[in-house]
């Protein structure tokens, strides 16, 4: 079997270097958690697409099928623990690996943003009581919100699958307060959105432009409503970079065969 890149996928940069891999006819397979995810992918003899979870022995079985050879990491900023078993997996099994990171929303608080640490921050402070919340989390978060459905009027934005509405629901949500959209989100329809609600303070992650966060910033300062904004989780990855080209060039070199990927354009931690 042809040796082959693995690309940690399920997000709008993992579809753009997809394309840009099948162009170069870079054996590759791309692992995503939902079905609807699988059809951005391109359809081509060199590419391979993987629906569902994995764990960490699922994981060294993949690799081993597939005959890994380098791992190209652009799964969400928050998704870490699929980085974390990819960085261990690709540690033990001496395959190298890059993060592609998306890049970031530069800015300091204002009396519109605020900055948290964790979802904790939020749930543990008094930010959310008696406000009329937006929140833009993923449905993975909302249950932690659930104890503040008697204090608050919370409203929740997911994405259009059945397991984020199930998981919305379960977390308490009634079908009144839960909409479903696909990114991008224009700032018209936001604005529409944060009106119609009468939203009196939006949460979101800092998953910058990609993830509408410039968006949400405009709309926020432009209507005077407070937006917080979960910061990024902390991950010690090997290597990374927000170039395409660089990727690109991670992956040519990995699959001939030809050494360690080192550049000085390229961020070690």
């Amino acid at each position: 079997m042809e040796k082959r890149l693995w690309l940690i996928g399920g997000t709008s940069e993992s579809v753009e270097l997809a394309n840009a891999i099948a162009k170069l006819r870079i054996p590759c397979t791309v692992t995503v958690t939902t079905v609807a995810a699988e059809t951005l992918y391109p359809k081509t003899p060199n590419f391979r697409v993987r629906v569902g979870c994995l764990d960490t022995t699922e994981i060294e079985e993949f690799l081993r099928q597939e005959k890994i050879v380098a791992i190209l990491d652009a799964s969400h900023p928050y998704a870490v623990e699929i980085s974390r078993m990819a960085i261990a997996a690709g540690n033990s099994r001496q395959i190298p690996y890059l993060r592609f990171e998306r890049g970031e929303v530069t800015g300091e608080s204002t009396a519109e943003i605020i900055y948290l640490d964790s979802f904790q921050s939020l749930v543990e402070g008094n930010y959310l009581n008696q406000q009329r919340v937006l929140l833009t989390v993923g449905y993975q978060a909302l249950p932690l919100f659930q104890d503040w459905h008697d204090r608050a009027i919370l409203f929740a934005r997911i994405l259009p699958s059945m397991k984020s509405l199930a998981g919305a629901i379960a977390s308490g949500f009634t079908c009144d307060r839960i909409i479903a959209l696909r990114p991008p989100v224009t700032a018209e329809l936001e604005k529409a959105l944060w009106r119609y609600w009468h939203i009196s303070l939006v949460v979101t992650k800092a998953s910058g432009v990609a993830g509408g966060e410039d968006v949400k910033r405009m709309v926020a300062a432009e209507l005077g409503i407070p937006l917080v904004i979960i910061n990024r989780p902390h991950l010690d990855y090997p290597q990374e970079t927000g170039d395409l080209s660089l990727a690109l060039k991670f992956c040519s070199i990995a699959l001939m065969g030809s050494g360690e990927f080192i550049s000085p354009s390229l961020s070690r931690r």
